[in-house]
């Protein structure tokens, strides 16, 4: 079995490749992440079942809108009961392509669930939350600043 610190920078490299995969508008490796039964729920609440659905939805994405980018910060990783199941929650903003700040209203709360497949950890759900705080400025205002100490990802 796994040392502690290992599925730890295991979930988080896969969540860092998802990421960077995103950046890189590419979609064919974001889908390979996923388990062949994964889900993603979009920003906008869409549902994607299935690894070759996500594909097919996150291309034309790609190829018709120049997607911002992220940067994110891991909050939590979290190996459940049967051990080969992790929770991940983060938090993350989106840099417009060109642009000189973060765009506010795109950042968002992100929670992702990983099981290990043939020794290798696949997403089996990422969702992708909108941090609106409701009623609450002062905490969505907190987190835009936490995401712009981040920095600008490159090619932003």
């Amino acid at each position: 079995m796994s040392q502690p610190d290992d599925w730890t920078a295991s979930a988080r490299r896969v969540y860092a490749g998802l990421l960077d995969d995103w950046n890189r508008q590419d979609a064919a490796a974001m889908a390979a992440r996923f388990t062949e039964r994964g889900s993603l729920v979009g920003f906008d609440g869409s549902a994607i079942d299935g690894r070759a659905a996500i594909e097919t939805h996150l291309r034309p994405i790609f190829a018709q809108h120049p997607t911002p980018r992220f940067v994110a910060k891991v909050r939590e990783v979290r190996r459940m009961a049967n051990g080969q199941t992790l929770l991940l929650r983060a938090v993350a903003g989106m840099w417009p392509r060109g642009a000189t700040d973060l765009e506010p209203s795109l950042s968002a709360i992100q929670t992702m669930v990983l099981s290990l497949c043939d020794g290798v950890y696949r997403i089996e759900i990422f969702q992708n939350t909108p941090a609106a705080f409701h009623g609450r400025p002062e905490e969505a205002e907190e987190l835009n600043a936490e995401l712009r100490e981040i920095g600008k990802p490159e090619g932003a």
